[in-house]
């Protein structure tokens, strides 16, 4: 299902800075930088491209390296703070390359040996040195501060967290510039909150936005072997239980005429997606009353489920924007669940998470559940709903909303996902609970104007979608908890 895209790695280029006149002054110093270095790369996680640019330490170097690293065109650039150097060996790479630049200041020593203590011995440990003359120069050069890594090289889990953190957030990055996400159909009538301009996501975030027609589904729909259906069958019945009903009248246990319908779309689906080489689907179509095409735009929840564990995220209601988040939260690594704010439990303070049609399994607790529904409510339709609990611990979550001045907005939360009964209802919900309490939350929340979707992931990651929103030149707030 990969696509070419897909299968090219991101690349995470590292230079190092130091200054050429030390070099003849303290013998063996630039082999020991150089190991650091090394060192330093190795910290680097596995699946990426690394890209090695060696050392800068003079201002004709760094021009001279810029050309290189221009044409390996990296997605992230660590500026490794080998010792001391002066900001020409940087200017002209921050001024010119318009990707993430980290500056990483990791010293061997936790501590110098102070009575032992040497010249060769600091400046093999100076790397916070000219951290401040780098971030100066980077504001004279028109450009926002680098983000930095300071720390040790050593026995430093923190920077190791932080060293990995970097790397995701350029793999989201790239994702975003390079990916083709489908679009069939429109909003639902009068959700005015979901409305977005294809030309202005390409111009934010790079994705293009193909506009797909429901007739080029249902000619893949129409081409389903029977074979393929049943080997399909099979693979939804081993990833999903099947239970018998519990109190919603709409639910029933999966009937044989929903498995091979959600089954025969599954397949069409896949089909679909590989023919147009899309990393993302966001559809909504309601086709005429009684049509096939309206069976098959009504029952593509397990089939878009299924995608999405597969890392091409799906979205319903026709949500372009919830569907970036989406992707963004599966290049992170963290899930990325389609979701909305369901009841208010004001008895132990928590807020249902959840929605119906297309969900992230791969954040799920134990097998997701399909059941069948009589009814989608406010759709059109019936067939097999998907239903899951989310992992306890921490959760985060993503809005992202158009501005009235034309741009985009990160509305982002931290919460908790608490293990509990949550409705037998086809839809996966989660017990969310929030600081300081749920009422205070819910209000901040709002009050920053996010659309009623959003993207549900675990851990937390607010300070990462921070860093992603900076990048791409996008408001980001985050509700306080305080």
């Amino acid at each position: 299902m990969e696509t070419e895209k897909k299968k090219s790695l991101t690349k995470i280029g590292v230079f190092g800075v130091g200054y050429y006149k030390y070099w003849d002054q303290f013998p063996g110093l630039y082999d020991e930088l150089m190991a650091k270095q090394e060192k330093f790369i190795s910290k680097i996680p596995p699946g990426y491209e690394i890209i090695d640019f060696g050392m800068i330490d003079s201002p004709a170097k760094a021009y001279e390296v810029l050309e290189v690293i221009q044409k390996a065109n990296p997605d992230l650039l660590f500026c490794n703070m080998l010792t001391y150097a002066t900001s020409g060996t940087f200017g002209i790479i921050i001024k010119t390359m318009n990707i993430p630049v980290v500056l990483v200041a990791l010293q061997p020593l936790k501590a110098m040996d102070y009575a032992r203590a040497t010249t060769h011995m600091q400046l093999a440990n100076d790397d916070i040195c000219s951290l401040p003359e780098f971030a100066g120069v980077a504001l004279r050069m028109g450009k926002k501060v680098p983000d930095m890594i300071i720390g040790t090289l050593d026995d430093d889990p923190a920077a190791d967290r932080e060293i990995e953190e970097y790397c995701r957030i350029a793999h989201v990055l790239k994702s975003l510039k390079t990916a083709h996400l489908g679009h069939i159909g429109h909003p639902i009538n009068a959700m005015l909150d979901m409305h977005s301009d294809a030309t202005m996501l390409t111009s934010f975030f790079g994705s293009h936005i193909v506009q797909c027609e429901a007739n080029q589904l249902m000619d893949c729909y129409y081409k389903v072997s029977k074979e393929e259906i049943n080997q399909a069958e099979k693979h939804i019945l081993d990833f999903f239980d099947t239970p018998d009903p519990v109190s919603d009248p709409i639910s029933m246990k999966l009937q044989k005429g929903d498995l091979e319908m959600a089954a025969k779309v599954s397949v069409a689906l896949d089909n679909f997606i590989k023919n147009n080489q899309l990393e993302g689907l966001a559809y909504y179509y309601d086709g005429p009353e009684d049509s096939e095409l309206r069976t098959v735009m009504s029952n593509l929840a397990v089939g878009n489920s299924l995608l999405t564990a597969r890392h091409i995220p799906m979205c319903g209601e026709s949500d372009l924007k919830t569907l970036i988040a989406l992707l963004i939260f599966d290049r992170l690594g963290i899930g990325g669940s389609f979701a909305e704010f369901h009841p208010v439990d004001f008895k132990e303070g928590f807020v249902l998470v959840g929605h119906d049609g297309p969900h992230n399994i791969s954040i799920a607790d134990g097998k997701p559940v399909l059941r069948s529904l009589k009814k989608y409510h406010g759709k059109p339709g019936h067939g097999a709903g998907v239903e899951f609990n989310i992992k306890a611990g921490p959760i985060t979550m993503l809005s992202i909303n158009s501005t009235y001045q034309g741009g985009f907005k990160f509305i982002i939360a931290e919460g908790e996902s608490v293990a509990g009964p949550i409705p037998a209802t086809g839809n996966t919900n989660t017990r969310g609970f929030f600081k300081p309490d749920i009422r205070t939350f819910l209000h901040r929340w709002i009050k920053e104007g996010p659309t009623h979707h959003f993207a549900l992931g675990v851990g937390n990651h607010a300070a990462a979608l921070e860093k992603i929103a900076g990048y791409l030149g996008v408001e980001a707030v985050t509700i306080s908890g305080h």
